[in-house]
């Protein structure tokens, strides 16, 4: 085991040191430990790490100490700098923790990602950066458009590749590094390393220094998790009835589709609960606004798909929900890595239902333990006129002649379950999407 170490024995600038200790850093993380020396002295660096390890304080904190160390301008349209992320979320909170760690070194930082204007982008950018954070998609457009010059990079930074690859930006990846100098200083973290990814990684690193944190098969040890088994149709009244609890102060509840996380933000409002979404088809002023509200307090539930589960850094989140389990096990680690950040403890609850159970032992596999199960089927009264929907398509002949009886045979609470059918054949379409 790596002993504690102070920042101040990392060969790090004053102006560094000073903005870490003004952010509150004291020792630093085993991947800060490992990586940062080696990156001080130019060498490439190939990280097998997940979120909350400390990791983009190891990239970032010497990176800025390069940047100073040269002493330089950038030219009108260049980047010293390039951080690629995968999300509009990460790219954010990179780009936020570069001007922390940078706040004395006066450098100049900025993002490119999507969903939000060209024109500050471009003006950003003409004027040269130290340090520009992007995603793929919207930076090979400003590379088209010659509003950017990555000529002059030595430095480059590929953060979370292997989500990267889930979003399909690796040939986009490679189109990019295309455009940079032969000569620079490569940085690769991922949190798994499937083929493709590995093989990402051969082509862009050169005799790389290898550092491995905290490998994704393994949960956080201060997580508590548990397991409900419950009925599909319950699990919206089921986590009502959780959020009930004042015990969950500050709570993360993922889904799979971006359908699903509307409908449940929608719930928890109608039920009185603070509840906002997160997912690709906000823009990013909605995001934005969502992030904010939850980080400040104001929203106490965060309703996110999978592409959030690596792109919120949030401190003091007290319990993650999985209201459906991730069709990838290893999402079910980033997703309660959202808890117990920084030292503190949570919880992760995972809701269950019959058709989930396949889900359910490939994510115990990977992560080599069995989870508590609580069973509370059956519990929900409101779920017990459900397999009667089927039966009423084949009633509706006889009751053409007249909309009075078409009515009667429905029943209590007709105009609600008049609903169903259509929201049972747009289901799948709901599964068939990617967040």
């Amino acid at each position: 085991m790596i002993p504690l170490t102070d920042f101040s024995g990392l060969g790090l600038a004053e102006p560094i040191l000073r903005a870490l200790h003004h952010e509150g850093y004291a020792t630093a993380t085993p991947i800060q430990q490992r990586a940062i020396p080696p990156l001080l002295a130019g060498r490439d660096l190939l990280g097998l790490a997940q979120t909350g390890t400390g990791k983009t304080a190891a990239f970032a904190a010497p990176i800025i100490h390069r940047l100073l160390a040269e002493s330089r301008r950038p030219a009108p349209k260049t980047v010293r700098a390039l951080v690629l992320a995968p999300t509009r979320e990460l790219a954010a909170q990179i780009a936020e923790s570069f001007r922390a760690y940078g706040r004395f070194a006066k450098l100049s930082v900025a993002t490119v990602f999507g969903g939000v204007g060209y024109g500050p982008q471009v003006q950003a950018m003409a004027r040269g950066l130290d340090v520009l954070v992007a995603t793929p998609g919207r930076l090979l457009d400003h590379i088209e458009q010659r509003t950017v010059d990555l000529s002059q990079t030595r430095i480059v930074v590929l953060d979370e590749a292997d989500h990267m690859l889930d979003l399909g930006f690796v040939k986009p990846i490679r189109r990019i590094l295309g455009k940079l100098p032969a000569e620079r200083q490569n940085l690769f973290f991922s949190a798994t390393m499937p083929d493709e990814i590995a093989a990402l990684a051969a082509e862009m690193l050169r005799d790389p220094v290898k550092v491995s944190v905290a490998p994704v098969a393994r949960t956080a040890d201060r997580v508590a998790q548990q397991v409900i088994r419950v009925e599909s149709g319950a699990k919206r009244e089921l986590l009502a009835d959780l959020l009930a609890d004042p015990d969950f102060e500050r709570t993360i509840v993922f889904t799979r589709t971006k359908r699903g996380a509307d409908r449940v933000a929608r719930h928890l409002a109608d039920a009185g609960v603070d509840a906002a979404a997160i997912h690709g088809d906000k823009s990013q002023s909605q995001r934005q606004k969502a992030l904010d509200g939850f980080k400040s307090g104001r929203t106490r539930v965060l309703v996110a798909t999978d592409i959030a589960a690596r792109g919120i850094d949030v401190d003091a989140v007290s319990h993650v929900v999985n209201f459906e389990l991730p069709e990838v096990p290893e999402a079910y680690v980033h997703r309660i890595g959202r808890t117990a950040r920084a030292g503190a403890e949570g919880r992760a609850i995972s809701f269950c239902a019959d058709d989930e159970r396949d889900q359910l032992r490939a994510i115990e596999k990977l992560t080599r333990q069995v989870l508590p199960v609580e069973d509370r089927r059956g519990r929900y009264a409101f779920t017990a006129p459900r397999p009667a929907q089927p039966q009423r398509p084949a009633a509706r002949p006889p009751q053409g002649r007249s909309g009075h009886g078409q009515g009667h045979g429905r029943g209590q609470g007709g105009l609600a379950r008049a609903g169903a059918p259509a929201k049972s054949r747009r289901a799948p379409q709901g599964r068939a999407a990617r967040p």
